[in-house]
């Protein structure tokens, strides 16, 4: 079975006979899979989150340690501007707390609170499964090699168009 991509790809060929589309071949299906998974709902919808509030939740609770917003930032790749917008979300729902440094008041330290804390405790499991499942076309080592294949791509954009955004 053809996918959307490569009657793209035939569209681009007609028009321009000769040109060298594997770039669109290789980045326009990771942005059209990127564009999929945005708008199927999982678990997380069902929560009343986005992927993107819980990339915050899940790094408070990886890390479980407290984190100001620029470290959070960090560690879910996303602007210091998203993750202050998220926040303020997140704290309404009573899901992270804020602690302002004792020597600086400035500075923010973050934490899942309890309610926030049990929310990703109780969605994770139920998230894994449907990314597994959304990946069952895939044998176990084309997945691995799928995997590693981005690595090397999230590598190379994060050394060139990485460091102009930071």
């Amino acid at each position: 079975m053809e996918d959307v991509v490569a009657g793209v790809l035939r569209q681009w060929e007609r028009a321009y006979p000769g040109l060298d589309t594997g770039p669109i071949a290789v980045l326009g299906r990771i942005n059209r899979c990127a564009a999929l998974l945005q708008q199927t709902p999982d678990a997380l919808t069902r929560a009343g989150l986005t992927r993107a509030e819980f990339d915050i939740l899940g790094a408070l609770r990886r890390v479980e340690v407290e984190l100001t917003p620029t470290q959070l930032a960090r560690e879910s790749f996303a602007s210091g501007a998203a993750v202050t917008k998220r926040l303020r979300l997140l704290e309404e729902r009573g899901l992270v707390s804020r602690r302002t440094d004792d020597r600086d008041r400035r500075v923010a330290h973050l934490s899942l609170t309890d309610a926030g804390r049990e929310l990703v405790d109780g969605l994770i499991q139920d998230l894994i499964a449907y990314d597994r499942a959304l990946l069952s076309g895939l044998s176990p080592e084309e997945q691995d090699r799928l995997a590693e294949a981005l690595a090397g791509l999230l590598n190379t954009l994060e050394g060139t168009i990485g460091r102009t955004l930071r």
